[in-house]
């Protein structure tokens, strides 16, 4: 592990993973101060104030909004990847951040809730970039012994992300009504220093040689990350892998989805990143402060057990990287699902008995913190990886095309849905999840191999 190997890996994830978790739960605690400005906006407006209704409806649309400019933007990443390459890629999508921070930090000034959802939108756009380069460029400029622990990083800095925004929106810091625009726009920070210090480093080794048949720029590039003159072995297995794939070019989305070659890979994607999303983590994230409300925690104390929950999830994230290339990806993937599929059962239960035994709430926040736990192990950072690591370099733009939007499609359908089907089936929707994570688990049990320290080409025999 080079110094320039991980102090890229970190940037990026600072810059890029860290503000996709921050956005996810930024929303969450200065949900009554965000609602308050709707309502007074649309009375100076209009001369009446929302409907419960109707505000509940446009507060789903800002929280749900980011999901569909994340569906837009893992849309474009093929694009983007391809021209700019993965550096050059996440570089420009840090822009986008700078000009969301604009319209969401200036919206009550200009009294526009507008600019609230189409900074949220903005900043969707940004992380359905950022979600699939990373974990693609991280991918592609580790070592095969390393893939693991680099391409897990990212995860930890979602989790940082989410902790940071459950902290900011304690009521000593920036919780207070008057600052909840400085609270959604703070993302411009890491933005920065991204756009700063990403130029000093190289591109991927692979992407220069296998798409631009760059040799000099990948061994260059490759004596820079892993600090050795004796790059040949690995400027050799780029070779092989451009040999096999001289015939082909970069497939499309639809040429994937009908490649029979990848069938398994493909299916693998698309149900890991789906049930990601389905397995309730986004409910979770989005509306912490609701369901533990719900659970019977005083409001009060919901802030701190939020902030509670966030530690959890750093620690498990940590627990998670530092065991993958040990116990590998399979493991980690299928404990995570179960333990989160059996606390959204165990939610189900508490809930139920609470009025019987009160203490059951306890039972309760154990289970969301299991669900957070679970997730932030392995189903966090192991599909983006996996993603990586199931394709050669001509399929892999287009897998992380099919994930990514499988991805932010589910994530809106839940943070939107979510609030409605909740009052409709009270303490019975947390058994969806738990089926789902089960069901992902198995699958994940009987159909995807290890792929621990093996090259993508041996990756790819095996599915073969």
């Amino acid at each position: 592990l080079t110094f320039p190997l991980l102090s890229v890996s970190l940037l990026v994830s600072f810059g890029s993973s860290m503000l996709y978790g921050y956005n996810l739960a930024v929303v969450n605690s200065p949900a009554v101060h965000i609602k308050a400005f709707y309502n007074a906006t649309w009375s100076q407006r209009y001369g009446h104030e929302l409907t419960p209704g109707p505000l509940t409806l446009l507060y789903s649309l800002t929280v749900s909004i980011f999901a569909l400019g994340g569906l837009v933007g893992s849309l474009l990443v093929g694009m983007l990847v391809e021209r700019y390459g993965r550096n050059g890629a996440l570089s420009r999508s840090a822009l986008l951040v700078l000009l969301a921070g604009g319209f969401m930090g200036f919206s009550r000034e200009l009294g526009s809730p507008e600019m609230v959802i189409i900074g949220r939108s903005i900043t969707g756009l940004h992380s359905g970039i950022c979600l699939s380069v990373v974990p693609l460029y991280l991918g592609e400029i580790a070592p095969k012994n390393l893939r693991g622990f680099l391409g897990l990083m990212p995860s930890i800095f979602i989790c940082l992300g989410v902790f940071a925004a459950q902290v900011l929106s304690l009521p000593e810091l920036l919780g207070k009504d008057r600052f909840w625009p400085l609270l959604l726009s703070v993302v411009v920070v890491p933005a920065s220093l991204q756009l700063l210090l990403l130029h000093c480093f190289p591109e991927s080794p692979r992407y220069l040689l296998i798409e631009r048949n760059d040799v000099c720029g990948a061994t260059k590039a490759l004596h820079q990350f892993l600090g050795t003159p004796n790059v040949q072995d690995v400027i050799e297995e780029m070779k092989e892998e451009q040999r096999s794939l001289s015939s082909m070019e970069m497939v499309s989305v639809w040429q994937l989805l009908r490649d029979r070659s990848v069938h398994w890979q493909t299916l693998s994607v698309v149900v890991v990143n789906a049930g990601m999303q389905l397995s309730g983590i986004d409910a979770i994230w989005f509306y912490t402060n609701i369901i533990f409300e719900n659970v019977g925690i005083s409001e009060s104390q919901i802030p701190y057990t939020t902030v509670g929950t966030g530690v959890i999830e750093i620690i498990a994230g940590l627990i998670g990287c530092f065991t993958i290339e040990k116990v590998g990806r399979r493991p980690l993937i299928i404990i995570g699902f179960c333990a989160m599929g059996i606390c959204s059962a165990g939610i189900t239960v508490s809930l139920l008995l609470q009025a019987a035994l009160p203490w059951m709430h306890y039972v309760s926040v154990a289970c969301v913190v299991g669900i957070i736990a679970g997730f932030c192990m392995g189903p966090a950072g192991v599909p983006f990886l996996m993603t990586a690591e199931l394709f050669t370099q001509s399929h892999r733009p287009a897998a992380y095309i099919v994930g990514g939007s499988l991805n932010w499609l589910c994530n809106f359908t839940i943070g939107f849905i979510f609030p409605f089907l909740q009052m409709s089936t009270g303490a019975f929707c947390y058994l969806v999840f738990c089926g789902v994570c089960l069901l992902v688990a198995l699958y994940v049990y009987f159909i995807i191999p290890e792929t621990k320290n093996k090259t993508f080409m041996e990756i790819s025999h095996i599915f073969a």
